[in-house]
């Protein structure tokens, strides 16, 4: 049975601004597109969270709730609440088997989240996954590097996802945007 995959997440810290955007497609298997407005980009913790997924769409969706979870029993310490999701994701028998990713973030820290146990908070304030992550990291660090004060983090982030939407098949330009 093939399985529905949703596709580029993009989060960046610049200028004291704070964004996540993501893109609408959800694919299944290879060849067939079976949404164009998924909402992969969601407020958590009363609105003082953004979350994002690539990966699985049902595996995302169980991670955001472990995530949400661990947030409200560690008090919004989004730190503390990765670190215990990606233990408790990497060491249960069931949750290993997840195929997905997320990043998270606050005004305060921006992470990736992986069923490996990793927890990577970036050098840069810049974070993307999915199929088309790399090609909107790669437009986000050339945004932010060199647009100064000129460009909002919200600017930087749709921007990029427009580009990667641009190059790569699993992204399209239905883009949710949220910010703190």
């Amino acid at each position: 049975m093939e399985q529905f995959h949703a596709t580029t997440i993009f989060a960046v810290q610049h200028n004291g601004g704070y964004a996540m955007a993501g893109d609408g497609q959800v694919t299944m298997g290879n060849a067939v597109v079976m949404k164009h407005t998924a909402r992969k980009v969601r407020k958590l913790f009363n609105g003082k969270v953004l979350a994002g997924f690539a990966g699985s769409v049902a595996d995302a969706f169980s991670l955001f709730e472990m995530f949400e979870s661990k947030l409200h029993e560690y008090n919004g310490n989004l730190q503390r609440a990765a670190v215990e999701l990606a233990k408790q994701w990497r060491s249960d028998k069931v949750l290993r088997k997840l195929e997905a990713m997320l990043i998270v973030m606050d005004t305060n820290s921006l992470l990736l989240i992986s069923g490996t146990g990793e927890v990577i908070e970036p050098d840069d304030g810049i974070l993307a996954i999915g199929s088309g992550g790399n090609y909107a990291l790669s437009a986000g660090r050339a945004l932010k590097r060199f647009s100064g004060d000129k460009m909002t983090a919200r600017e930087i982030a749709h921007a990029s996802l427009t580009i990667a939407s641009e190059i790569c098949v699993y992204t399209n330009s239905n883009i949710i945007l949220e910010e703190l």
